[in-house]
Formats: structure tokens, sequence, C-alpha cells
């Protein structure tokens, strides 16, 4: 490091190049210290202590008073490129703590992906300025980069219990069976879980939501799928249980649109809908600026406005 090269790098203040910079203006240690409103003895200690640090004179009398000597003119050269920067990175840093700017930077599980969009477009309009970025992932990579702090923070389902976290709940996020609407059991009631064990089951990956309830149901009621085909997103699970593949537990947020429309149906199974939670989730450490305040806010007091309305008949 060139500081250990150059000690009195670390010994200059911002407050002795400003009085350095104001004798030069000046060409006075009184008009200086006026402009400052200092008095001339502090701002003579300012120049007696930066030339002390530097190890040269930096200032001579001429005939119309104080100008730089050489080794002045290169401080008074690393003063001006120094000011330029603190005025550069200090509307960088006005701007990523203004409430109507900077960056808010948000992740998904892929369940909530059906109806983030719209609530984003709508805090848009509100906040114009702020620009938003959106990660979307299964819940094992969101949780990581809630841990790692790369995000502010995120929407999913059970909050993770390995690290310290901030949540508040948004609203209901209910868990249904799918099948094809001309599926054997389209008009049975009341079914029981262990009913289904022959089925065929399209699974998500290990690591989503959905992969562990769905373990979870099979491990309570002590019974295994007929067979078991994993997919990596809700998207081709749902396409396949149209298709006839198979069932599948999925977020009723998911599918809110098939179901509407008749493409899918959810089976009547005791036990379901189970009802989660949808949270909005911090890591306990992250520090969220104005813009990403914004944000979180505008989902907890608005979130469940924006959730699909279940077609579970």
């Amino acid at each position: 490091m060139k500081g250990n090269l150059y000690p009195w790098l670390r010994q200059i203040t911002l407050k002795q190049l400003r009085g350095f910079n104001a004798i030069l203006e000046a060409k006075s240690i009184s008009g200086a210290a006026k402009n400052l409103h200092l008095t001339p003895p502090a701002v003579s200690l300012q120049l007696r202590d930066l030339e002390a640090a530097i190890g040269i004179p930096l200032v001579e009398k001429g005939d119309t008073g104080f100008i730089p000597t050489q080794g002045g003119r290169a401080v008074q050269e690393l003063s001006e490129k120094i000011g330029v920067l603190l005025d550069e990175y200090g509307e960088m840093l006005n701007e990523i703590s203004g409430l109507d700017h900077g960056n808010a930077s948000i992740g998904v599980v892929n369940a909530a992906r059906y109806f983030i969009p719209n609530m984003l477009v709508e805090f848009k309009k509100i906040h114009p300025n702020i620009k938003l970025q959106l990660q979307v992932g299964n819940r094992e990579s969101i949780v990581s980069k809630l841990e790692s702090l790369d995000l502010d923070f995120a929407i999913m389902g059970q909050p993770p219990d390995h690290f310290s976290v901030q949540h508040k709940a948004i609203g209901n996020h209910p868990q249904i069976i799918i099948a094809p609407a001309n599926h054997e059991f389209s008009h049975r009631s009341q079914l029981l879980f262990s009913e289904l064990e022959n089925q065929d089951f399209l699974l998500r990956e290990a690591g989503s939501g959905t992969r562990t309830l769905t373990d979870r149901l099979f491990k309570k009621s002590r019974c295994k799928p007929g067979s078991a085909i994993e997919f990596g997103s809700n998207e081709t699970i749902k396409q396949a249980v149209i298709a006839g593949m198979g069932i599948a537990v999925i977020s009723a947020h998911t599918v809110a649109a098939e179901l509407a429309q008749k493409r899918l149906i959810a089976l009547d199974v005791q036990g379901l809908p189970i009802n989660r939670t949808w949270y909005i989730v911090k890591h306990k450490n992250k520090r969220l600026m104005h813009s990403s305040l914004a944000l979180w806010d505008y989902i907890v007091e608005s979130g469940k406005n924006f959730l699909p309305k279940d077609h579970l008949a």
C-alpha cells in the first residue's frame, strides 16, 4: 500500500486542505480566516500542521500575498482532485440515500413471480426513479443470497432459521394438489392422501419449498408415489399435469389462471389446501437505504392486494 510509503497521507485532513486553499484564494491568513469563519490563529495552525505532515513548505510570501511553492502547487492539484471526487461521490451517495432515487434489490422464490410483477409496476408508479433489481430462483438460491447480503430482502414462504432475519407476513399462500381436468378423482371429495399412493407425482427439485412440503406429506401419510418425476420449474410442472403426466403439489397462486380456465383442477384432499404464509424477509444485519425501505413498506402495507384470487372449486 502506498499509504505505507507516504505516511503523511494518513495525517493530512480535509480541514487542513480547505484552509490551505482558502489562504491561496485570499492570499492572506486573515482573508482566509474571514472566508472560513475562523480565527487567523486557527487557519495558521491548519497550514502549519499540513506543512509539518508533508515535510515541506507549501506557501511563500510574494508581492501580492501568499503564493504556492512547487510543493504547494502539487498539494493544490491534489486538493482539487479530492474536491472533484467528493462532489462526484457525494452526488452518488445522495442519489442512493434519496427516497425517490437509488436502487432496491428483491429476490423472490419461483411461485411468487406470478404476482410480484404487478406489485412492482404499481410501486414504480409512485416511485418512478427508483431502480429495481429482481432475482427469481428456488428457495435455496434465494436464501443463500439473503444470507450473503446480496439482496435487500426477499419474498418467500417460511423464513430461514439458520441465521437471524426480520420478517413480516404479507398474506396467505395456499398449497394444493393439481390434476388434469379429466382425472379419475375429479369428482371425488374428501380424498385421503394415502389414496394417491399409486399416482404419478411431478416434483420440484430438492431445495424448493414445494418439494419440502411434498416430502413431508408423503412422510406423514407413510406412503410413496407410484412414480416421481422431477422438474426444475413450476411452469413445466403445470404443462406436464395438463398433458396428463401426473399430479403435483403446488402453490395455488402458481396455477390461479389455469384453475380459472378449467385447464387444471384442485383435487379435494383432506387437510388441503395447506395455508402457508407469504413473508417479506431481510437479513437482520442488512441496512436498507431509503429506496429499499420504501419498497419494503409498500409490500408490507399493500402486498396482500396483489395475491391471486383462489379458484379451488
